[in-house]
C-alpha cells in the first residue's frame, strides 16, 4: 500500500485556495463503498485546519520559509512552507521524507508564483486551473 498526502494552499486570509489528495489512503479505516472519499476528505480538511494555528505561530519564531512538522496527529504529520506572501502551503502525510517535501514544496512554490503572474487570476481565490492541478500531481507523483 501506497502512502498517504493531502496538500492545501492556504491564502493569505486563511482561505483554502487549493486541495488535492495526492496519494491513497493506507491508513484509513475500512468504511462502506461510496463514503470513504468523503469522510477521509472531511478528515484530512479538520486536521489541516487544526494545524493552521500552529503553523501561524512557528511562522513568526523563524525566518525559514520551510517550517518541517509542525504538527502531529496519530500516525499522520503535518509539513508547512509559508510563502514571502504569507501563503501556507501545507501536506498531511503519513511518512518522513524531509528532502523530498521540501523540494515538493519548492517546486509547488513556483507553480503558484506562475498563477500569481496570470493577470486573469485574482489572489486568495480558489485555483481551478486544470493545468496547475495536473503538474501538482506530477510533481507528487515523482518526488513523494
Amino acid at each position: 500500500m501506497g502512502s498517504s498526502f493531502y496538500l492545501v494552499i492556504v491564502g493569505s486570509r486563511d482561505d483554502p485556495v487549493y486541495e488535492a489528495d495526492l496519494g491513497p489512503s493506507s491508513k484509513a479505516p475500512p468504511v462502506p463503498e461510496g463514503t470513504k472519499k468523503e469522510e477521509s476528505k472531511h478528515l484530512n480538511q479538520f486536521i489541516i485546519h487544526s494545524a493552521l494555528d500552529i503553523v501561524e505561530e512557528v511562522q513568526w519564531n523563524t525566518t525559514a520559509t520551510y517550517l518541517k512538522v509542525v504538527d502531529k496527529f496519530n500516525e499522520f504529520l503535518i509539513s508547512a512552507f509559508v510563502s514571502a506572501g504569507n501563503t501556507k502551503f501545507m501536506l498531511l502525510h503519513d511518512t518522513k521524507s524531509e528532502d523530498s517535501i521540501k523540494t515538493f514544496f519548492h517546486e509547488v512554490h513556483e507553480l503558484y508564483l506562475k498563477v500569481l503572474m496570470n493577470p486573469f487570476y485574482e489572489v486568495n481565490h480558489p485555483i481551478t486551473n486544470t493545468h496547475f492541478d495536473s503538474k501538482v500531481r506530477l510533481i507528487a507523483k515523482r518526488l513523494l
